[in-house]
């Protein structure tokens, strides 16, 4: 994990994109914030750069690709999963079998989007928050 790497966020609703790009703005985020609207995209992103990022957000339903299979080649990919991305789902809701499935895939957290902003402000910030203090391998010398 590069705590000073980009946030992926992928997401196909422009609507939310706009949101979370606001949310990120407010909190003062120094992180670049990269959208993605195509899972396949963001996977060719992160499988061709070296740049680690510090985590990814992702939506479950997505086109073509769903967040869930995004997230089981991620952690298939050796190269990847030695960059220690936390990697989180964000969905409008949480059934059970997603949520298991999720899990599954060793997804490192799994949250509803929140219906308001004030909300979605309070939970983006304690994300960043946590994962800003947490160890990942690549501090532990």
């Amino acid at each position: 994990m590069n705590k000073n790497g980009p946030i992926v966020i992928i997401e196909d609703d422009v609507e939310d994109q706009e949101l979370l790009g606001d949310v990120f703005k407010e909190l003062k985020v120094t992180n670049e914030v990269i959208f993605f609207s195509d899972s396949y995209k963001a996977l060719d992103y992160l499988v061709s750069t070296d740049i680690k990022p510090f985590i990814i957000f992702s939506d479950i339903n997505m086109p073509k690709l769903s967040g869930t299979e995004l997230r089981e080649k991620i952690h298939n990919n050796e190269d990847l999963k030695l960059k220690s991305i936390p990697y989180l789902f964000f969905s409008t809701s949480a059934e059970q079998k997603a949520v298991v499935e999720a899990y599954s895939k060793s997804v490192q957290g799994f949250f509803v989007k929140p219906h308001t902003y004030e909300k979605l402000l309070r939970v983006i910030r304690i994300i960043v928050e946590y994962w800003q203090e947490c160890v990942s391998p690549e501090y532990v010398k």
